[in-house]
């Protein structure tokens, strides 16, 4: 079987005759294809990794076969480039997608470690730091008050203020001065963990600085500006004055004790004492109460009627007291703490690690300082 496939040029016709028809070539269809068509088909189709259209491969195929190749030969590169462009491409193994959230048991070990140090970080935080920043910012506060209350001769001087009813938790009633130490500190009323963050509190059922009788003042060892912090360096002959709202009362120190030391004798009529009170021991861990006694130098004032004894004295108020009351709202705050947990989870697994903890972290930390306030309050008012 052949295939025409041209004409070759005629001889001239012979003068007055007819046109010679010229006669047919023929071409084998199974004639082999050329080798640069068959090679530059076969790499186009096999290489590997190729991201060029089938058109552009097919057109290079064809500048690179001879001017000469079959069209047969032409078709059958492009069917077999079709069938290249038809078939589907895998992603690389690289770009499979990753697990975002291990489910071993390590993992989950980790998350809980992670989570338990993100508190404590924050409770330390707050002892350390914030606690402080809260202290002063109330002392700056009472200050204001006690200098207003004095010049308006409204500064309470016994256990009821001007109204007649028990001086309100909070209220300044004196400035405490120790040069010894470097200590200057309003005195707010009352002993509760509460009026302790915002600084040194007279405890309620003793007199007031100044009178005749004990006055009792407690303040922290270790937080919340530790105010208390170096009356373990006072030494018998220090100096104290406490200004109140019936004027400047001078102390000397004479003794310092600690639980088991013998106690000082009673008082004489007519003279006044102070007590200091803090923790003594390391910070945070203290084993017991160290007392600093000191005598009244100047003239002491009549004490006003009291309405409060120590056997009425509510014991978060006392050495070393607790508000057990404070320990609901820290439950609730860490059941909020185990919520957030499950959000970061969540996060976790939706989003990713990275942007999990971007988003979790500082809350985790934020909650952890609200949790670390309130824990400060169920623990004993004088660390």
């Amino acid at each position: 079987m052949t295939v025409e496939t041209g004409r070759s040029t005629p001889p001239p016709p012979a003068p007055g005759g007819p046109a010679a028809v010229p006669a047919p070539v023929s071409v084998p269809v199974s004639a082999p294809v050329s080798a640069p068509v068959s090679a530059a088909v076969s790499a186009a189709v096999s290489a590997p990794g190729e991201t060029a259209s089938g058109e552009e491969t097919f057109g290079a195929a064809r500048r690179e076969a001879p001017a000469g190749a079959a069209p047969g030969e032409r078709a059958a590169a492009k069917a077999k480039l079709s069938a290249r462009r038809r078939r589907p491409r895998l992603p690389p193994p690289e770009l499979a997608r990753r697990e975002l959230a291990p489910k071993g048991v390590r993992w989950w070990v980790g998350a809980v470690v992670t989570a338990i140090s993100a508190l404590a970080l924050a409770f330390v935080a707050h002892a350390a730091v914030f606690s402080h920043l809260q202290h002063g910012r109330a002392q700056t506060l009472a200050y204001q008050d006690l200098r207003s209350a004095l010049a308006k001769a409204e500064a309470p001087t016994g256990q009821l203020d001007i109204n007649e009813e028990l001086t309100p938790l909070g209220t300044p009633v004196a400035l405490l001065e120790i040069p010894a130490i470097g200590l200057s500190e309003v005195v707010l009323e009352g002993s509760t963990a509460s009026v302790l963050r915002g600084g040194a509190g007279h405890r309620r059922d003793s007199v007031m600085p100044g009178q005749v009788g004990t006055a009792v003042i407690l303040g922290r060892q270790a937080t919340y500006g530790s105010p208390f912090a170096d009356l373990k360096s006072l030494v018998p002959g220090d100096q104290i004055t406490l200004t109140t709202g019936q004027g400047v009362a001078t102390y000397r120190v004479f003794a310092l004790r600690r639980a088991g030391d013998p106690m000082p004798e009673e008082l004489r009529s007519g003279q006044g004492r102070l007590e200091l009170m803090t923790a003594d021991g390391l910070a945070l861990a203290p084993s017991g109460v160290l007392h600093i006694d000191a005598e009244l130098v100047t003239q002491a004032h009549d004490s006003s009627s009291r309405v409060m004894a120590y056997a009425a004295l509510p014991a978060a108020e006392r050495a070393m007291g607790q508000d057990h009351a404070a320990w609901f709202i820290a439950f609730f705050i860490a059941v909020f703490c185990a919520a957030l947990a499950g959000g970061v989870w969540w996060l976790w697994r939706s989003w990713g690690r990275r942007e999990a903890w971007l988003i979790g972290l500082p809350v985790l930390l934020a909650l952890g300082v609200t949790a670390a306030d309130s824990i400060m309050n169920a623990l004993p008012n004088l660390l």
